[in-house]
């Protein structure tokens, strides 16, 4: 299993980014797929997913009207379109694939999809900064 992401940089507030999550190794089409970041002296953090197999989204509650994830079964991508951008939003971005049994929980109400515990596989990482 492989996941690469890209597409992180640096930006002035109030600026656009779009990250891209590369995945390859899995069953793509039937999986969960994350969006986590870790800012500077905090905790990893859930910041969105998405089900591949029926497109449902889950949004942390903070970043939900700015913050846009989506994914592109052929090409086996995951993206997350940044809006609006804080320099709060400063930190490392990580797609992550759901364990296999993730899809179930979250289609029958259970799981915790911003959990890391719940996923599986990770990538490297991909810096985004919000400069002031």
């Amino acid at each position: 299993v492989q996941l690469q992401a890209s597409g992180g940089g640096v930006v002035q507030t109030g600026g656009s980014l779009r990250l891209s999550c590369t995945a390859s190794g899995f069953t793509f089409g039937v999986s969960v797929v994350g969006w986590f970041r870790r800012a500077p002296g905090k905790e990893r953090e859930g910041v969105a997913c998405i089900s591949i197999s029926d497109g449902t989204t889950y949004y942390a509650d903070s970043l939900k009207g700015r913050f846009t994830i989506s994914g592109e079964n052929a090409k086996k991508k995951v993206y997350l379109q940044m809006n609006n951008l804080k320099p709060e939003d400063t930190a490392v971005y990580y797609c992550a694939v759901g364990s296999p049994i993730l899809p179930l929980k979250l289609r029958r109400g259970g799981g915790r999809w911003s959990e890391s515990s719940e996923y599986a596989y990770w990538g490297q990482g991909t810096q985004v900064t919000v400069s002031s």
